[in-house]
């Protein structure tokens, strides 16, 4: 075959499918960019594999190069009718012109031909500080903040008497076509006369200067969903910025700060807390009250409980944002020992300590394990 070998330039075989045609080109595209390799030899390197795609990704110019080269393209001023790739400027490519994914468009079906994104205005960020107890069971939160909102007038219009763009025609967006080595291909980008709207305002409304916005306060519910913790973040649609004529409103971001509890730990649904009681409560056991984050709760505390013990509670803790149940309460059980005793107290702690015996010294057992 004479001339180029353009499957040898992508890394394929003869028989390749355009799908794998597509993955070599867009890898190889990648490597070469000028914008990207900065090697003396990258951008004709680039011009080559571009002038190797243009002719395999499409069926017609393939089914040519196949039966008669890459020479055959001569005749015709190159593959798209230009002479060939090797006068064409590459390094505009990934700037302000057509980049990489416009030319794997329009080599492998895109056409160059792209629609015209909406925009969309600014998201907005507000810091809400709750309780433990608000993050745990949610609630209602009215909030005040000042941002652009849609002109109550106009509605977003900006004015009154619209008229159709001329530049446009109505459609929010304008064609450009660009001329490459391989021919000429249409791209869309929006309307810089009527931002995209499609219509010019022949008299603006005074209350917002024909933007369709003004910035002031406003005042939102927001519902704050039981279990959040200290860095989640809400988002309400639509509550951001509203934007220019044409343009989406932006979102409304709430990000959640849980201010610390005075008694209280919280370990992912669980609630922790230390509970202090008695060394007779803890020899002999109790009922006892204690703290939840509804109210109190009563919790049994059994004979010859340690200090340290961790009891559970279970179900007292935070309801899963995830929907999973609700999580336990855990109390750590601190024995106070008494520092102040009265002489018949001593008497009777001195009693019950005969009594015990060797127990009575429980480190000098523990001793004679380690030593011997």
């Amino acid at each position: 075959m004479a001339g180029k070998d353009y499957y040898k330039i992508l890394g394929v075989e003869k028989g390749a499918s355009k799908e794998e045609i597509k993955k070599a080109y867009k890898k190889l595209a990648k490597k070469y960019h000028p914008d990207l390799n900065k090697d003396e030899n990258s951008q004709e390197k680039f011009k080559e594999i571009n002038e190797a795609a243009s002719v395999l990704g499409d069926d017609k110019k393939r089914q040519q190069y196949d039966q008669l080269g890459s020479e055959s393209f001569k005749q015709g001023g190159g593959p798209g009718g230009f002479g060939g790739a090797s006068g064409f400027d590459f390094s505009g490519f990934g700037g302000e012109g057509m980049g990489m994914e416009d030319l794997f468009d329009m080599f492998f079906g895109g056409g160059g031909r792209r629609r015209a994104s909406r925009r969309k205005a600014q998201d907005l960020r507000y810091d809400l500080e709750l309780t433990l107890e608000e993050a745990a069971f949610g609630k209602e939160e009215t909030i005040k903040l000042r941002k652009r909102n849609t002109c109550i007038v106009c509605n977003g219009t900006g004015g009154e008497d619209l008229e159709t763009c001329t530049d446009c025609h109505g459609t929010g967006y304008t064609r450009v076509i660009q001329r490459t080595p391989f021919g000429s291909f249409q791209s869309t980008s929006t309307c810089k006369k009527c931002s995209g709207t499609g219509k010019i305002i022949k008299k603006p409304y005074k209350n917002c200067d024909g933007d369709g916005y003004t910035t002031d306060e406003k005042t939102l519910k927001i519902i704050i969903p039981a279990g959040v913790e200290s860095g989640s973040r809400l988002r309400v649609t639509g509550e951001g910025d509203a934007g220019d004529r044409g343009q989406e409103p932006g979102d409304l971001f709430i990000f959640i700060h849980v201010k610390e509890h005075k008694f209280f730990q919280r370990e992912g649904d669980d609630i922790n807390i230390e509970i202090p009681i008695s060394f007779v409560q803890a020899t002999f056991g109790d009922e006892i009250q204690v703290p939840t984050l509804k109210g109190k709760a009563k919790l049994k505390i059994p004979v010859g409980t340690q200090p340290g013990t961790i009891l559970r509670m279970k179900g007292k803790g935070i309801k899963s944002t995830h929907g999973y149940g609700i999580g336990d309460q855990n109390v750590m059980v601190n024995v106070e020992v008494p520092t102040k005793l009265t002489t018949k107290q001593k008497e009777a702690l001195e009693r019950y300590g005969k009594t015990m015996g060797d127990k009575a010294k429980p480190h000098e057992n523990f001793l004679k394990k380690i030593f011997g």
